[in-house]
């Protein structure tokens, strides 16, 4: 039975038990490669289908999935998502979108053919760890994967909607242990790419190198205030990591502390944070959210204001403002709200003038969800890094505290870089930023 027909099943019995309900049909294909000491430790192929069915009657909602999908385990999903829906209380503000759009993205674009044999893929792994085990002082690669993953989501609703998006994403890493004497340390780099033809083994073994040998000498910095510029992997963990700063659920919910700021000055007039779900450079393309809805660039901060909250229908409805198509929802859980890819603006500073003088290159921090308090803005974080000089790395640093409030740390930006860079994941797009007056405990 094809999707479509799985999906047909469904609506229909929805439909006739005189309720409304969306389904998401979330599939995936997957290679996933490991080495160690020279040989290849995991060869895993995977795929996976599962359903999960939103159902509203009455004004209540319910909510069940499955990983079957014959004739009696649709039958069974149905009953399962109007049963749970008869146990909650009326939600005035969710509901299935009067939406029958066909939305559908582009395979070639997302989804890209590429005819790799699978020995190939596997000398990849093999000499990715070999390489770098190899190098001087590197005792072993503990962490290492080369894959090759395809997704595909479908969203159908009782209105009439059918909306599907597939998309590939090769990702290789490794992390390096290297010791020396009574020192060591730990770090790595990344690779993602829709094609697997465009990973280069050699570049990531001498990065993932590179990034651990540096730091291995690494010493705490005199505690005080410097200049901070984070790396564009911890950069855009940091703006993650805060990111229900733009929740219309969690204003919704009563605890997003940005809830009566629209409108409102809240950083640098510089700074221009934009969601840009259409980007298919990265890997957050969304063409449609949650519930079916076309997404849209959506400006979030414009010259240091705070210019919308997101929303998926029941946190637009709560609020009397239109679904910014933000609606975020697995097979398994509840309507939520989540940006798609978030993209900083260049800003006008040149690399000289953005580099000048001494300030501190953060590339790793520890302890970035446990040491947040997203309602506050107040963080703590171990980090390691560099101080520099006039864009010179003078010393590596290692065994700092990085301290603040984030809120209050967007008003405090120095410079913004002309040059916009992805972090290896491609789920953010930014240039370099550099904020002043950060403490930091050596």
């Amino acid at each position: 039975m094809s999707i479509e027909n799985q999906a047909q099943q469904v609506i229909d019995l929805v439909r006739a038990a005189g309720a409304m309900g969306d389904l998401i049909v979330d599939q995936g294909e997957s290679l996933s490669l490991k080495a160690s000491e020279g040989e290849l430790e995991e060869y895993k192929v995977s795929s996976s289908q599962i359903l999960g069915l939103r159902v509203i009657k009455d004004g209540k909602i319910g909510t069940a999935y499955s990983e079957a999908v014959d004739k009696n385990a649709l039958n069974s999903l149905v009953d399962q998502a109007l049963t749970n829906a008869s146990f909650t209380v009326t939600e005035a503000h969710e509901r299935i979108q009067l939406n029958d759009n066909r939305l559908k993205t582009d395979d070639a674009v997302l989804c890209p053919a590429e005819d790799v044999e699978i020995e190939h893929k596997i000398k990849f792994s093999l000499d990715m760890e070999r390489n770098l085990v190899a190098k001087p002082k590197v005792k072993s690669v503990p962490y290492n994967s080369v894959q090759d993953i395809t997704g595909q989501r479908h969203v159908f609703s009782s209105a009439g909607l059918n909306a599907s998006s597939k998309s590939r994403m090769c990702v290789a890493y490794a992390y390096a242990l290297i010791e020396d004497g009574d020192k060591n340390a730990m770090e790595g780099a990344g690779q993602a790419s829709r094609l697997f033809a465009d990973l280069n083994v050699n570049d990531l073994v001498e990065r993932a190198y590179g990034n651990t040998i540096d730091i291995l000498d690494g010493s705490p910095v005199a505690s005080g205030h410097y200049d901070v510029i984070f790396d564009e992997e911890m950069q855009a963990s940091l703006f993650q990591v805060f990111s229900m700063m733009f929740s219309g659920k969690s204003a919704k919910d009563g605890v997003n502390p940005m809830r009566e700021k629209l409108g409102h000055t809240i950083a640098d007039p510089r700074l221009n944070i934009i969601d840009q779900p259409l980007n298919s450079q990265g890997f957050g393309y969304s063409l449609f959210d949650a519930e079916g809805i076309a997404t849209h660039a959506t400006p979030l901060i414009v010259d240091g204001v705070l210019n919308t909250l997101i929303h998926n229908s029941a946190t637009a409805s709560f609020f009397d403002v239109v679904t910014t198509g933000h609606a975020s929802r697995s097979p398994k859980s509840t309507m939520g709200v989540s940006l798609h890819q978030v993209e900083i603006s260049a800003g006008g500073a040149t690399s000289a003038d953005l580099l000048s003088g001494e300030y501190l290159l953060l590339t790793d921090m520890t302890g970035l969800h446990s040491g947040a308090n997203a309602i506050s803005g107040d963080f703590s974080f171990g980090a390691s890094g560099y101080l520099c000089q006039d864009g010179e790395r003078i010393r590596p640093v290692r065994g700092i505290t990085v301290a603040g409030n984030f809120y209050e740390m967007l008003r405090k930006i120095a410079l913004i870089g002309k040059d916009q860079y992805w972090n290896w994941e491609k789920s953010a797009l930014m240039p370099h930023v550099r904020f002043a007056d950060i403490a930091i405990s050596g």
